[in-house]
């Protein structure tokens, strides 16, 4: 019996699956980022892959250079958790694309604990704001090529 499935639902079904595997690629980043797990971190991005954090005070640079500087600025937080709401996941945004790009536009809401702090009511630092993320398909899957924090409030030590 010939294939009787339109076409079109076979493309709907490939779309489905790549906003599904990207979604879990913004989630594995919240928790690398997270659990601390610096090689899952670098991991998740393409070889030239790039971070900016310069919004939040922090660096930009590639996925290995930011994951340092984020294994060192985060140690102090004994309890991490990124909150990644409101995902907007859009396909092919290069002239030139196939299908094979994403951009993820993501709010967050990332509340933390500093290390000797576990009787406090309140978490001791909050920040949220807005992700904007760029992937690639590769041969292992989709790789973020980029990653953009855009602060937009902090409570607690060195809120402005």
């Amino acid at each position: 019996m010939p294939n009787t499935v339109p076409m079109t639902q076979r493309a709907e079904f490939a779309t489905v699956r790549d906003r599904l595997a990207v979604d879990d690629l913004v989630t594995a980043y919240a928790v690398a980022v997270d659990d601390g797990d610096w090689p899952a971190y670098r991991d998740l991005f393409t070889p030239d892959g790039r971070a900016d954090y310069r919004s939040a005070g922090g660096i930009e640079g590639d996925a290995r250079r930011v994951a340092a500087w984020l294994a060192e600025n985060l140690a102090r937080f004994a309890v991490r958790q990124h909150l990644i709401v409101n995902r907007q996941v859009r396909f092919g945004v290069l002239e030139h694309d196939t299908g094979d790009t994403a951009r993820v536009r993501a709010d967050y809401l990332n509340p933390m604990r500093l290390s000797g702090a576990e009787g406090r009511a309140a978490p001791d630092l909050e920040c949220g704001g807005r992700y904007d993320f760029g992937a690639l398909r590769t041969p292992d899957g989709w790789r973020l090529s980029e990653v953009v924090v855009h602060e937009k409030w902090r409570r607690g030590p060195g809120a402005p």
